[in-house]
């Protein structure tokens, strides 16, 4: 977590505090909420960067020569909003495969459209047909899963080792 993200996180938690000794139990409920929610989105975005980065690792063990760079704070845009997250990119010889994953920061970035709680796109450069766009949602458990837009089909570790099957050409 960076020193900005920590220190929003201990804004929030002093609001929610403050909230409470005031009386504004709605208040408190939704900062609550929101701490809650900001939480799964993290461990969300986290586990699907790693993934990707962990079988990239695998393939590079196994022969291929995949390039992995990383890239904090990175926004991109899906629909009319503007996500704020983590990009990888994977590249090998002139393939390029890119995992971008966040959620809106500011009022300003808009909102994740479907109910979600935030998005990601797996784009494949110069392959678009290819590509996903996923939605993170909290599952039946409570657990954040990751399912691709559109659908309720969660996304899979096959559906991963698919995307770097065609990395890898």
């Amino acid at each position: 977590m960076s020193e900005l993200d920590e220190a929003w996180a201990a804004a929030l938690l002093e609001a929610e505090r403050q909230a409470r000794l005031a009386g504004r139990r709605d208040i408190a409920d939704y900062l609550s909420l929101r701490n809650s929610n900001d939480l799964l989105r993290k461990a969300g975005v986290d586990w699907l960067i790693a993934e990707f980065t962990t079988l990239a690792g695998h393939a590079n063990r196994a022969g291929a020569s995949i390039r992995i760079e990383t890239v904090e704070g990175h926004r991109f845009r899906t629909g009319n909003s503007t996500m704020v997250g983590h990009q990888l990119t994977l590249q090998n010889g002139v393939r390029t495969l890119f995992v971008e994953a966040g959620w809106p920061r500011t009022p300003r970035d808009g909102f994740v459209r479907g109910g979600g709680l935030a998005c990601a796109c797996i784009r494949h450069l110069g392959i678009r047909k290819a590509s996903d766009e996923l939605l993170l949602i909290k599952s039946t458990t409570g657990a954040p899963a990751w399912t691709l837009s559109g659908s309720k089909q969660a996304l899979h570790e096959a559906d991963m080792r698919h995307h770097l099957k065609i990395l890898l050409g």
